[in-house]
């Protein structure tokens, strides 16, 4: 009998969800996400050191002998998540997704400027855009931004994603990808109920990426579905059929240690003979749905202030390294 990884891969591709390069090579995933907050645990691992080294060292150079480590370390900032991301493209042969400053989540105009630049970058690096998934936010001013990098051949994946209503906008506007968050909708449900638990075919983060799926499917949007953040694998096992699902490497570990039977759970055909009722949000409906959705609204802002602290925290590392590399020299 196959292990539940190799029958996953028959119905969905799986994504790592991680920084760890090592971890890409064990698993060899089409595609690989990073967040804020994985980057900045890859950063501190002893084995990527020499790619923090030299980001910085290529920011120092970009700027020139008279910069201040202030300007280093911002331009380093700026060009880490692009030098990880170049190392992953070397082992995968499909996407990587590389997130836009979290700090830029309700300004459509600087994410917009900020996914052109991560598309330069690259470009620079000899690496087409096509393999390249902006990661933005679903605010609405983010979902806004990525339909404006669509339209110029960007392609885009929506992260911090809870409701149905940011799904739809997002399909809506022609984004190519979508990241709901399966366990942080099952942390917020947990406290919330004072439950310990529940079963997979009823958590909630499964019975959300499960209603995005078939409304999708039904009404034939194009857009992906990746289900994102999961806590056990009787959530990736329930959503097998799931466009994508990026799994981090211990999960990914245990799908592949694991033998049985793994029944495909969602289908497109089935999605189409649903009776679900279509729906269009603009930005008034958006915000009446998000305000309504006491989750959406905690796990939204709850994230972004999350990958807000990771990149403080990754500024405060680089600052460091800078500092050892000066002294060194």
């Amino acid at each position: 009998m196959a292990n539940l990884l190799d029958q996953l891969k028959k119905v969905t591709i799986p994504v790592a969800d991680t920084g760890d390069i090592a971890a890409i090579q064990k698993f060899t995933p089409r595609d690989a996400t990073t967040n804020p907050s994985l980057i900045t645990i890859a950063a501190q691992m002893p084995e990527y050191q020499d790619i923090v080294d030299d980001t910085l060292k290529g920011a120092i150079e970009s700027l020139g002998s008279d910069a201040t480590e202030a300007d280093v370390v911002t331009l380093a900032f700026d060009r880490l998540a692009v030098s990880f991301g170049l190392k992953i493209l070397e082992i995968i042969p499909g996407r990587v997704s590389t997130e836009v400053d979290a700090r830029l989540s309700f300004d459509t105009k600087a994410t917009v400027t900020k996914g052109r630049e991560i598309i330069a970058q690259y470009k620079a690096a000899g690496i087409s855009k096509d393999r390249i998934l902006i990661k933005i936010a679903s605010t609405w001013e983010g979902i806004q931004a990525a339909a404006i990098l669509e339209k110029e051949g960007i392609s885009c994946n929506l992260t911090l994603l809870f409701g149905i209503h940011q799904a739809i906008a997002c399909a809506e506007n022609n984004i190519t990808l979508i990241s709901p968050f399966v366990g942080r909708i099952l942390d917020w449900y947990k406290k919330d109920t004072g439950r310990d638990s529940y079963e997979a075919v009823e958590d909630p983060g499964v019975v959300s990426v499960t209603e995005i799926y078939n409304y999708y499917k039904k009404f034939g949007f194009k857009t992906e579905v990746m289900g994102a953040s999961f806590r056990n694998l009787g959530e990736i096992t329930e959503l097998a059929g799931s466009d994508l699902l990026t799994i981090s490497p211990a999960l990914l570990a245990e799908l592949q240690a694991t033998e049985g039977e793994l029944p495909r759970k969602l289908d497109p055909v089935k999605a189409a003979t649903m009776n679900i009722k279509k729906i269009s949000v603009d930005k008034a409906t958006f915000e009446k749905m998000h305000a309504e959705n006491r989750m959406a609204t905690d796990k939204l802002a709850e994230g972004i202030a999350g990958f807000e602290k990771a990149l403080v925290e990754l500024e405060a590392l680089l600052a460091s390294r800078l500092s050892k590399i000066t002294a060194e020299a």
